[in-house]
């Protein structure tokens, strides 16, 4: 198709609680007066919908796109999404200023018994900032059943089967469906996930909303879907898949529904790249800047790529560090 181009998006903004005003160092033009948590930078979500930013699709939301452009937006290995009107994908950016809540997201199963026509959410995290002592949750510490964390709630005394994990700029995490986890202070993260926004709020931190009230909590459906053998987490080391004089190229993340690689780009180098018309291709621009088909970008910014866009140049004036997401067959 002649018409389809790369894609930039207006970015959505989500004033919670834990927020602050660091996604200021990343290029968001923050709203006045607000602590910002999440900018939703390619979203379809009914929470959550951005907004085409260039080209001749400018003011259609990437849902209307996706109804208009179909399986040449998302591809032949998403026919599973189009088939229940749904873009595969969302990215976001996370500021912590404080700790998030402990929490468990579903799997698709789950989510469609119990949430109507919502996906499950499996999802991964780049490190982009990171204060010292910085940490996440992730998984279990010891053994338990689901019986053992309920009377660890009920009793306070949750925090000692919750597995703690270090962090620093540039480590990645890869979260699947039943992770129990959560994001902690001091930390701006990069996040890719399935399109969902179903979040089982386990433990937070007995802390109050703007409100003035407890956050609701999910404990029920979470005990229901933690995996529980996700015990003794470490990081995970990326895949080395590609290294020569011009890039390195890394696996971080494989699952079902997304594949994301890392490009470490030395300045001059020049990537030719192909959509086939089988998945659209997400690109990130962590560090430098690079040019990706005609279109230059600079500081942290995301690029839809449509599946069926054809070839496609990426240069790299700059040492730059890329994501790079699609689905894989």
């Amino acid at each position: 198709m002649t018409d389809l181009y790369p894609l930039r998006f207006t970015p959505v903004y989500k004033n919670y609680l834990w927020g602050g005003r660091a996604l200021q160092e990343f290029g968001r033009i923050l709203p006045d007066q607000q602590n910002i948590a999440e900018s939703w930078e390619i979203a379809a979500h009914p929470d959550g919908m951005t907004v085409v930013a260039n080209g001749s699709y400018a003011g259609l939301t990437l849902q209307e796109l996706l109804n208009r452009l179909g399986e040449a937006l998302v591809g032949t290995r998403n026919q599973w999404a189009l088939e229940r009107g749904k873009f595969p994908l969302l990215v976001k950016l996370l500021d912590a200023e404080r700790k998030l809540s402990v929490q468990v997201h579903p799997d698709d199963a789950y989510a469609l018994r119990n949430e109507g026509n919502e996906l499950g959410k499996s999802e991964m995290w780049v490190v982009l900032k990171a204060q010292p002592d910085a940490a996440i949750i992730y998984g279990l510490s010891k053994e338990a059943t689901p019986s053992d964390l309920r009377r660890a709630l009920e009793s306070g005394e949750l925090e000692p089967y919750l597995q703690r994990i270090n962090v620093k700029a540039g480590d990645h995490i890869c979260v699947p469906a039943g992770t129990l986890h959560a994001i902690l202070e001091g930390l701006v993260i990069a996040e890719i996930q399935q399109n969902s926004n179903t979040t089982y709020r386990v433990f937070d931190w007995n802390r109050v909303g703007d409100d003035g009230k407890p956050r609701a909590l999910h404990v029920d459906q979470a005990l229901d879907v933690i995996t529980y053998d996700q015990i003794g987490f470490s990081l995970p080391e990326p895949r080395l898949l590609e290294h020569n004089d011009r890039w390195i190229r890394e696996r971080l993340c494989r699952n079902d529904y997304f594949t994301t690689e890392r490009f470490r780009m030395k300045a001059g180098a020049r990537y030719q790249g192909h959509c086939d018309g089988s998945t659209l291709e997400i690109w990130g621009l962590l560090t430098g800047e690079v040019t990706l088909a005609g279109l230059p970008l600079t500081g942290v910014q995301f690029v839809l790529l449509p599946a069926g866009l054809g070839a496609f140049t990426l240069s790299v004036p700059v040492d730059s560090t890329l994501l790079r997401t699609y689905v894989a067959e």
